[in-house]
């Protein structure tokens, strides 16, 4: 029994996959400048542990990105609905650059609420975090309604990277998506985010409105 049972998990439960997921690759135009924006995960590995990869960014159409910001890691199943992940964070962009260590935890919450907390430690020994939560309401087998929120806190003050010490950005999304297929997604919506507390006063010192809504339109698939 014990050798049918390893030889179940070799040939079933240990069997070596991979996954690429565009999340998001969106245009949002605007009045002064139209602009796009994505967020992609993947990993390879095992049902257990991972190697896994994340990259979110964003610019205006006509420049450079604005920001890019990259994650390698090794993600571990917990139980059967979250993971922890350990990595290291790059940020490319105009100005300052931070290199810094990630821990995270993601999954699927209760009512199928997808969840994700990040933590970062930078060079500096900057402190912030990150949390993301999202939901796929299905209206019909191909059209779904995504409310999404994402927080950003910060355990101080950054000037140089116009972050403030505390909850320093809001954004609040609503996407409806048709699925073509399981794999391929359009989908339309509106995106709303806010700069708070010291955050909002750099984004004003630098000629920034420290809130904005836009249209957003895009494509979501995964291979």
């Amino acid at each position: 029994m014990a050798e049918a049972r390893s030889m179940l998990r070799h040939e079933s439960g240990a069997m070596s996959n991979r996954m690429v997921m565009i999340d998001r690759l969106e245009w949002r135009p605007g009045p002064q400048a139209n602009r796009y924006d994505w967020e992609a995960e993947g990993w390879t590995g095992g049902d257990t542990d991972r190697l896994a990869f994340k990259t979110k960014g964003e610019g205006a159409f006509g420049g450079k990105a604005e920001k890019i910001e990259l994650q390698a890691g090794w993600l571990h199943a917990i139980d059967p609905w979250f993971d922890v992940r350990a990595g290291i964070r790059q940020d490319f962009q105009a100005g300052p650059h931070r290199t810094q260590a990630v821990v995270a935890v993601e999954g699927l919450a209760p009512y199928w609420l997808d969840v994700e907390a990040e933590l970062f430690l930078s060079q500096k020994g900057e402190l912030t975090a990150r949390t993301e939560a999202s939901y796929d309401q299905r209206l019909t087998q191909s059209l779904i309604l995504q409310p999404r929120a994402e927080l950003n806190i910060s355990a101080q003050d950054v000037p140089e990277l116009g972050l403030g010490s505390g909850l320093n950005s809001v954004e609040l999304g609503l996407r409806l998506r048709y699925e073509i297929t399981r794999r391929l997604g359009p989908y339309v919506g509106v995106s709303w985010e806010r700069k708070l507390g010291g955050s909002a006063r750099y984004a004003r010192a630098d000629d920034e409105k420290p809130q904005g809504a836009r249209f957003v339109t895009g494509i979501r698939l995964w291979f």
